[in-house]
């Protein structure tokens, strides 16, 4: 079998590999100084903290007063990115684990 990878040089083309990306789902900082607040997110592994994401999923407040306005998330959309074999961060494992949003 020839190889093909030589012609598609010569025509200034290139064979980019298939790259299979980690996702997480953890929490990205949006609190300022001494009150904190967090974004729950779906982040390729490899971004920062507070870098791109690939969808905002809810939101964490600390301090709120209202449990039930502490952790909100889209449930559906969690549990999308768990299918398809997104990883929760531990912190966020519990979080899902105690509000019952993740299938365990």
């Amino acid at each position: 079998m020839p190889d093909n990878t030589a012609n598609l040089r010569n025509v200034g083309c290139s064979i980019k590999q298939v790259e299979h990306v980690a996702v997480k789902i953890r929490l990205k900082k949006t609190g300022r100084k001494h009150l904190p607040s967090y974004r729950v997110v779906a982040a390729d592994s490899r971004a920062k903290r507070d870098g791109k994401v690939l969808e905002v999923l809810g939101h964490y407040d600390p301090l709120a007063a209202d449990e039930k306005k502490q952790f909100v998330v889209k449930r559906d959309r969690v549990q999308h990115w768990l299918d398809v074999g997104a990883q929760p961060t531990d912190t966020v494992a519990s979080l899902l684990k105690k509000t019952g949003a993740q299938k365990v």
